[in-house]
């Protein structure tokens, strides 16, 4: 099945965060557009594989910090406790997710 992310409109889901996603079979592909004003007050607990295609972000784990940045893959397990923002003006995510 193609996805024609071009096609839909993105929506605001949080201050500083829009996303475009497609669902479908309990799994959903989104194309998350994280800005400087994103910030998360609660730990995130949901498994996110995905791959960072513009920019970069910060990952705060509750034992470390990583920096993703364009091109790089990331697989977080839902038990990895997580907070993300985006260190460049912009950074633009592709993820798989289960909803």
């Amino acid at each position: 099945m193609k996805i024609d992310f071009t096609r839909i409109e993105w929506t605001n889901s949080a201050m500083g965060l829009r996303a475009k996603t497609f669902e479908s079979d309990g799994k959903q592909l989104r194309l998350a557009e994280f800005s400087k004003d994103f910030r998360e007050i609660d730990w995130c607990e949901k498994n996110h594989i995905g791959f960072v295609v513009e920019g970069e972000i910060e990952i705060d784990f509750e034992d470390k910090t990583e920096v993703f940045k364009k091109g790089n893959g990331l697989f977080i397990c839902s038990n990895a406790k997580h907070k993300a923002r985006a260190t460049t003006e912009t950074a633009l995510l592709f993820l798989v997710e289960d909803v």
